[in-house]
């Protein structure tokens, strides 16, 4: 079968690789329908995180379940499934508390998962997927080919930006600032308009992000940054800043933009992919009594509510897939992500 795999900095291929296998009970095969190219993937990408070897990659994957192992209960082949973008038991005390991406049992995909078999990367033509009745979030009826995007989007970008909602606590009346307008950014502002924010602001300079943002619910753009920036969002809100911030970018300086654009007593939600890992601004944290909420995203425990909203017609967060390539590709939407020439790319196989 094809795959994606990179193999340094600016070093995606596309080859083919062995057909994965059922390996344990508990195991399914999924043929993928659609995968996608994730920021967090242009980490390697950039040679930030390293590659010290040629590896498997992607993380986000739709498709329909060919075989399962004997063990699996809830699924059945020919059955349209949406893959988070962890692997989880969603049985263990963890994932019972909402945080499968601490499953005991659970693993990453392009990894080996906790029995030491090979978990393939989503970015390929099957997938063969630990822990199956647990990760694994199976439809009744096959979607329309049109749903395909939002569906994939559930995988974790529109997952993501709802967490980022939830740990600033965004709730009816909340006023909302969003730093960072990639694809998670994008939803959530989704995210915060569906939980019923009264005002939401993007901070974005791309205009065809701009525009996205405003149709998925964006009152204002701010393109200003740093303390400019952080000034203008409190403009807009009294003077005080925001009531919730969604830090969605994972750099040190989105979060010390975030920080200084929410109010005295407001909430951060950050779900950006930290690079450097350094600490918060705890001083400004501290002295303003701004909360700091979020990390990964356990998209499990979101997807069934989201699913809903998609299936009913209620949400369409497909719309932050601005290009479509073939699997054989991804070289190409990796550049055009990388370049910002696209805002999320989708690979059909």
């Amino acid at each position: 079968m094809r795959a994606t795999l990179i193999y340094g900095a600016g070093d995606i291929r596309s080859e083919i690789v062995r057909d994965p296998i059922i390996q344990r009970p508990t195991d399914a095969l999924v043929r993928v329908v659609a995968s996608c190219i994730c920021g967090s993937d242009l980490w390697p990408y950039r040679g930030v995180s390293p590659t010290p070897k040629p590896r498997r990659i992607g993380h986000e994957f739709v498709g329909l379940v060919e075989e399962v192992g004997a063990d699996v209960q809830t699924l059945r082949p020919g059955q349209f499934v949406v893959a988070p973008f962890v692997i989880s038991d969603n049985t263990c005390p963890n994932c019972q508390r909402g945080v499968q991406t601490s499953c005991l049992n659970g693993g990453h995909w392009g990894t080996k998962d906790a029995e030491g078999f090979w978990a393939e990367g989503g970015q390929g033509e099957w997938v063969r997927v630990p822990q199956a009745d647990g990760t694994l979030v199976g439809l009744n009826e096959t979607p329309d080919a049109s749903l395909v995007p939002a569906l994939l989007s559930l995988s974790d970008v529109m997952g993501t930006g709802h967490h980022a909602a939830l740990g600033a606590g965004v709730g009816p009346g909340s006023t909302v600032a969003v730093v960072g307008d990639g694809a998670v950014g994008l939803c959530a502002v989704l995210a915060a308009r569906r939980l019923g924010a009264e005002r939401v602001v993007l901070m974005s300079r791309t205009p065809a992000r701009q525009a996205l943002g405003t149709a998925f619910g964006a009152d204002t753009i701010v393109t200003e940054r740093g303390e400019e920036g952080s000034a203008r969002i409190r403009d807009l809100f009294e003077g005080l800043g925001a009531d919730a911030v969604l830090e969605c970018v994972g750099t040190d300086e989105a979060m010390e933009q975030a920080v200084a654009s929410a109010r005295p007593g407001g909430r951060v939600g950050y779900v950006g992919a930290p690079i450097s890992g350094k600490s918060a601004p705890i001083g400004p944290l501290f002295g303003r009594n701004v909360g700091l909420v979020g990390g990964v995203a356990p998209v499990r425990a979101y997807i069934p509510e989201l699913l809903a909203d998609v299936l009913a017609g209620k949400l369409d967060p497909g719309r932050v897939f601005d290009s479509t390539l073939p699997l054989a590709e991804a070289a190409a939407g990796y550049r055009a992500m990388d370049e910002r020439t696209a805002i999320k790319v989708l690979l059909a196989p």
